[in-house]
Formats: structure tokens, C-alpha cells, sequence
């Protein structure tokens, strides 16, 4: 099963590709999205990993607190999304 980690405090011209380059370290990645714009297409500054059950104590240890590209990731379990119905 894969659980989703939210992943905050991206340098803004961080790819998805060197984001899943940095968690394959202490985890398999199964899918990465940055979160962008509807705009401008620019990075909102946080995205989501999907990593397998197992990797999630370890990948969140190792990479809360990692220095990327002179920022430091902000590492959670992500929450279920919820929707309103007002």
C-alpha cells in the first residue's frame, strides 16, 4: 500500500523529478506532483510523494529537515483531502 507525504517548503524551481531523485535515497518512490499554479504554472512551493507503507517512518526521519537546493523540506503524512459542501 503507498501512503502520500506532503512535502512543504520547495525551492521554487525544484523539478519532480530531482524531488523523486531526492526521496529514492531512503525510499521507493511510486509517484511525485508539485503542486502549480492554475496561472501562472508557477510552483506553489509544496507537493506530494508517494512512497511505499514501510519507507514512511524512514523517509520522514531522513528528509524532514533535508536541505534542498538551500531549503529545508517540511516532510508529513499527507491528509486525506476534504471537501466542502458549503
Amino acid at each position: 500500500m503507498q501512503i502520500t507525504l506532503y512535502v512543504g517548503n520547495l525551492p521554487w524551481r525544484l523539478t519532480e523529478d530531482e524531488l523523486a531523485e531526492a526521496f529514492s535515497t531512503c525510499s521507493k518512490v511510486e509517484n511525485v506532483r508539485i503542486i502549480t499554479d492554475r496561472e501562472t504554472g508557477r510552483s506553489r512551493g509544496f507537493g506530494f510523494v508517494e512512497v511505499a507503507e514501510s519507507d514512511v517512518p524512514r523517509a520522514m526521519e531522513l528528509m524532514n529537515g533535508f536541505e534542498l537546493k538551500g531549503r529545508k523540506l517540511i516532510v508529513n503524512q499527507a491528509r486525506p483531502r476534504t471537501t466542502d459542501s458549503s
